[in-house]
């Protein structure tokens, strides 16, 4: 059998020809390394341990459980498990829950092998307007791209595709798939999948459309599908797009520009006839006039022989920007209404995808977006006096982000005075009480630092200051409450050089942590280093695969006794170990989560 590496390799080099078309890719799920490959890619995923329909989970992966999978793949008998539907909370909306399949553990393995090949073969076709379940992008390369691109737009159409990936249309699914693979029986297991349904309650229910979320394939079928709206924009782009260099001069900045070189060549003409008073008075005309000019904007705004549309997707949320008239952004968004109803069978929202004048904000990944209509100056390195921030993208921390995560955490209440103000009040944590002082740490840093990172590239990432302060003083309390004490002495206790210090113990010695206390400064870095031009690179498959090398070396990790028969034994998170027997002791020991076990060991475990 080739090595998986070198075979995903060679789909990537073919596929760089968009003609070719790909045959026999069915036979690669005959190739047991590539079961490894995908249980090493999987493994450590957070949800990699919940069970499906079936109870199973991946642990137990063995050579005997993988040759039974390729068994009934030869003869076509497989069939995959329905998904195990499950409902979430969707982000800031608690009422509302997002519908999620879980699939059966045999199934995860499968799908992720599907899923390379396919990410293989499609992804040197997408565009790179799209940043979604990509390869090194992120909500970040799609927030730099904006601020990159988006420059002095003037409206923003805030897409909006009701219950997308419920919606998608099967055959079309099939039909993009078959653009690029000649395979049917390749193309007969996506329909398995696609079809595969799902339990609720434990009702079995069909699926006639869409991908269920938390397949391990649906975020590679979802940029498939959208793809085709990505190249609806490249090409409406070209035929939208008029105009060529800039927007036309603004008449009121070339009057007054022209106002005042006459009143500076008549400084400089009549300066030797001119008394004092008289030059006074004219240098302050040209200072005022100076004024009003960089206070004014030297293009017009609405050029109509100049427009321009720009656009970022990320999984299903897109935005627009529009350089015209809001007529120009409500055509954009009617004509883009008709190309998802058309083609794709998708339905945008008209209450939710709103066009929204780029002077306020439109929401986008969290953040609230803007263009800046700053018309301040400031001297470049030449002397030059220069605008810097008009028409900039302004990228900003909503409010309601940070105070809902404060809510999520039961970190505050918040209080109205006698005037109507709001107050906010820190309250100790009943969650963390038991837990201990480095693990209240521990959390409340990783809480920290996590809105930190996604609101690192805002222009006021500053204001995650006020979130961490809030979290401070809950931590605080938080302590005051598990020694039954006041905040006072916790401060005396714990604060050391201005910094909140927890002492703890490893096998290494003593140790220290501090509360963060790294600023909130914005990282303009991350958007000037987002790599949003170049092509993905696949760094993360071609590393050892370690967990193959543990099994084929054919001892057992417990015993120690050699054997043809080994199993990958997996828990969820080691920190749930106690150590009160010999296997948990050493995978404690060897700090891993994952343990190659005889049939011997491995029954014991689950006798």
């Amino acid at each position: 059998m080739r090595n998986p590496i070198e075979v995903l390799d060679n789909l990537t080099s073919k596929a760089q020809d968009t003609a070719y078309k790909f045959q026999r890719l069915y036979r690669n799920l005959y190739n047991p390394d590539f079961y490894w490959l995908a249980y090493k890619n999987i493994y450590a995923n957070k949800g990699s341990m919940t069970a499906g329909v079936d109870g199973t989970t991946i642990s137990g992966l063995s050579d005997r459980r993988i040759g039974n999978i390729i068994a009934s793949l030869k003869d076509h008998s497989y069939k995959p498990q329905p998904a195990r539907r499950e409902y979430i909370e969707k982000k800031g909306n608690s009422k509302k829950k997002r519908p999620l399949g879980i699939p059966s553990a045999n199934d995860k393995l499968v799908q992720e092998i599907v899923r390379m090949i396919l990410e293989r073969i499609f992804e040197p076709k997408f565009s790179n307007k799209s940043h979604g379940f990509r390869p090194e992008r992120s909500c970040h390369t799609a927030l730099a791209q904006i601020q990159n691109t988006f420059t002095a737009v003037n409206w923003f159409v805030e897409g909006d595709i009701e219950a997308c990936f419920d919606s998608f249309d099967h055959h079309i699914v099939i039909d993009l798939l078959r653009q690029r693979i000649d395979d049917e029986t390749f193309i007969s297991l996506m329909w398995k999948f696609l079809k595969a349904g799902y339990m609720e309650q434990w009702d079995f229910n069909p699926t006639y459309d869409g991908v269920p979320q938390g397949s391990g394939i649906s975020p590679t079928l979802s940029n498939i599908y959208l793809s085709e709206l990505d190249q609806f924009m490249e090409g409406y782009k070209g035929g939208f797009d008029t105009g060529t260099g800039r927007r036309a001069r603004n008449p009121e900045y070339t009057r007054i520009e022209g106002t005042i070189q006459r009143r500076r060549n008549k400084l400089e003409k009549n300066r030797s006839k001119m008394t004092e008073a008289e030059i006074l008075e004219l240098t302050s005309v040209i200072k005022t006039l100076s004024i009003n000019l960089r206070k004014t904007n030297p293009r017009i705004a609405i050029d109509t022989e100049y427009k321009r549309v720009q656009y970022t997707r990320y999984a299903d949320d897109f935005i627009i920007g529009v350089i015209g008239s809001r007529n120009d952004a409500e055509q954009v968004k009617s004509d883009v209404k008709g190309f998802l109803g058309e083609r794709l069978k998708l339905t945008l929202s008209d209450t939710k995808t709103q066009v929204t004048h780029s002077g306020d904000k439109a929401r986008f990944l969290g953040y609230d977006i803007s263009v800046s209509r700053e018309q301040s100056a400031k001297r470049r390195s030449d002397g030059v006096l220069q605008r810097a921030y008009t028409g900039r993208v302004i990228l900003s921390v909503p409010r309601e982000k940070w105070v809902s995560k404060l809510h999520e955490y039961k970190a505050i209440k918040i209080q109205k005075d006698a005037d109507g103000k709001e107050r906010f009040k820190a309250l100790h944590r009943g969650k963390l009480i038991n837990k201990e002082d480095i693990d209240i740490l521990s959390a409340v840093n990783a809480e920290i630092r996590g809105l930190y990172n996604y609101y690192c590239i805002a222009n006021d990432a500053y204001n995650i200051g006020k979130f961490a302060n809030l979290m401070k003083y809950s931590m605080l309390k938080t302590f005051a409450n598990k020694y039954r004490t006041k905040v006072s002495k916790i401060k005396a206790k714990y604060i050391r050089n201005g910094n909140f210090t927890v002492e703890y113990s490893t096998k290494g010695g003593e140790k220290t942590s501090i509360l963060y206390n790294g600023g909130f400064a914005r990282k303009d870095e991350v958007i000037r280093d987002a790599n949003i031009s170049l092509p993905p690179r696949y760094v993360k498959y071609n590393g050892t695969n370690s967990l193959a090398r543990r099994i084929r070396a054919k001892i057992c990790e417990l015993c120690g006794v050699k054997t043809d028969e080994l199993t990958f034994h997996q828990v969820k998170k080691l920190k749930d170990l106690d150590g009160n027997t010999d296997w948990e002791r050493k995978m404690l020991n060897i700090r891993r989560k994952t343990l190659v076990m005889c049939p011997l060991c491995y029954e014991g475990i689950h006798s």
